[in-house]
């Protein structure tokens, strides 16, 4: 039997671990001390990213906003999770939805991010103690009535099949792009570098293609996210930098190089771990028509606010600070929840 949570309980319970989340204890800053130890993608830097991002977005206007619907007379089901573990808290979104909607969340955690996540959630029942019936933790996944998954393209087909009988939504593989005028200053791409560099990349929102004009001189762009090159410290991005440097080498494939990150010409997305694909164009309305042919890949677009592309858009520097009701592959997780 879960207890009784009203809406603003809810609300004043997420405000609650927001504060936290800005004023953090000796405990949490310790587990983003040694999150490195566990998963070597998750340095001190990269956690405190994470943790700062959801302390901002848990305030009182946005929470007030995201959760503005009428809740209907309660009848909780159980939400099973499968969260990934490619940058760190990258599921609370899904498990905060479930927990504003009323729901019961059934989490199975990834094995890349299973300290920090337990955690905040055992803080946000300190907090509002009518959540610990309300958030389980497992291994496989049982008795549930409803499923969101988030995993690669391969894995998606498991979980399209294994949960076809129950509502779901299911996540795929997405990349971000930027579109670039050639006008830009030297302010909005060292913005865009954020994009490109924050959590070393390995997000659906960071950029993984450039749109560029025919022509396009890389050196502005070069010089404007000089100071990123901090990446290259990590001994993971470095493996990946040196590996693809020697392939494009061996094979003789034209691209260029900064020292920290490689730029190639492709037509793809999706680009490998320290390398940026970059796309020429002639005119926007040629990247407007491979934008909605590929809406289905890509996350968000980065560019400036003068551009004007139908797509999911954002300004430079914003792609991996999304509001609460920015969701992930545009699916309206709360409409979804609150079907049930």
């Amino acid at each position: 039997m879960t207890s009784i949570l009203t809406l603003q309980k809810r609300k004043e319970a997420f405000l609650k671990l927001g504060e936290y989340l800005l004023s953090p204890d000796e405990l949490l800053l310790q587990l983003i001390q040694t999150a490195q130890h566990q998963n070597g993608w998750f340095t001190k830097e990269e956690t405190t990213r994470a943790v700062k991002a959801w302390g901002n977005s848990l305030n009182a206007t946005d929470l007030n906003t995201w959760l503005d619907f009428e809740p209907k007379e309660e009848k909780s089901k159980r939400v099973g999770l499968i969260l990934a573990g490619n940058i760190p808290l990258v599921g609370f979104h899904d498990i905060l939805s479930v927990l504003a909607s009323g729901h019961i969340a059934l989490i199975k955690l990834s094995s890349q991010d299973n300290k920090l996540t337990p955690y905040l959630l055992k803080k946000l029942i300190e907090i509002e103690p009518g959540f610990e019936d309300r958030i389980l933790f497992t291994e496989r996944l049982e008795k549930f009535d409803a499923v969101i998954a988030t995993g690669s393209n391969n894995s998606s087909r498991y979980f399209e099949y294994y949960f076809s009988k129950v509502p779901h939504i299911i996540r795929k593989n997405r990349n971000s792009v930027a579109v670039l005028t050639g006008d830009e200053t030297p302010e909005e791409l060292f913005r865009l570098g954020h994009d490109i560099f924050d959590y070393y990349g390995l997000g659906c929102r960071n950029v993984s293609k450039l749109f560029v004009p025919v022509a396009y001189n890389f050196n502005k762009f070069f010089e404007a996210i000089e100071s990123y090159k901090f990446v290259i410290n990590n001994h993971k991005y470095a493996n990946n930098y040196d590996y693809n440097k020697s392939v494009y080498l061996v094979n003789s494939v034209k691209h260029l190089d900064n020292g920290f990150l490689l730029l190639k010409g492709d037509q793809g997305l999706s680009s490998p771990l320290s390398v940026l694909f970059y796309e020429e164009y002639e005119d926007l309305n040629e990247v407007e028509v491979v934008l909605q042919t590929s809406a289905d890949q890509i996350q968000c677009v980065a560019c400036s606010p003068q551009i004007n592309i139908n797509s999911q858009k954002v300004g430079f520097g914003e792609t991996q600070q999304p509001k609460l009701w920015d969701y992930a592959d545009n699916i309206n997780t709360i409409a979804f929840l609150q079907g049930l």
